[in-house]
């Protein structure tokens, strides 16, 4: 009897496991997974849209476009907004169905912070790197298509970190005009005098 319900669990586990909003080849822990469940669940409600992000270990190959890429993937409801997280072809897309959706969209503040995040060059694990950087960027994408809406979502990380890299690439900035100075412009006025 112990053993046919252990078979039945078996059977049930990968419908209480499946991901309606991720689909991932083990590029997301399932933490991090958790969140974007989190997330597109409260955007399909509150917009009607679905959200997706679509990670792969594939190699897309240049010239091949994201959309026909993701033909290959079944089940993506329309409309949709999606990143595509391909870290073996360096290349991540915001992309949508019906593509006019991505008209309302800051591609580049969606994808800005994971870009960042992934390609720092820190202790951080690669795996942290990939789960703060596509979940960031995932609940900004959820942000802005729930703004277009004209809903907000309680869910979504509010961009806590935004400021901190401001503050750093301030400081960078700050710290190279510092050097051009001591090292460059300061010698040519001291030798005139």
């Amino acid at each position: 009897m112990i053993n046919r319900f252990k078979i039945f669990f078996l059977l049930l586990m990968p419908y209480f496991l499946s991901a309606n909003f991720l689909i991932n080849d083990h590029l997301v822990s399932p933490k991090a997974a958790d969140f974007i469940e989190k997330i597109g669940v409260e955007l399909k409600n509150k917009t009607a849209i679905n959200g997706y992000l679509i990670t792969t270990n594939k190699k897309i190959d240049r010239g091949v476009s994201v959309y026909d890429f993701i033909k290959g993937y079944k089940g993506l409801e329309e409309p949709y907004v999606a990143i595509v997280f391909a870290p073996n072809s360096k290349r991540i897309h915001l992309i949508a169905k019906p593509k006019e959706l991505l008209n309302k969209l800051d591609k580049g503040e969606i994808l800005d912070y994971a870009i960042k995040v992934i390609a720092s060059k820190d202790s951080n694990s690669l795996q942290s790197k990939y789960d703060v950087g596509l979940v960031q960027a995932y609940s900004e994408m959820a942000d802005e298509v729930a703004k277009t809406k004209g809903v907000k979502l309680k869910s979504t990380i509010k961009n806590g970190g935004g400021w901190v890299l401001k503050i750093v690439n301030t400081l960078i900035i700050i710290g190279s005009i510092i050097v051009i100075w001591f090292f460059f412009v300061r010698p040519i006025f001291t030798k005139k005098s």
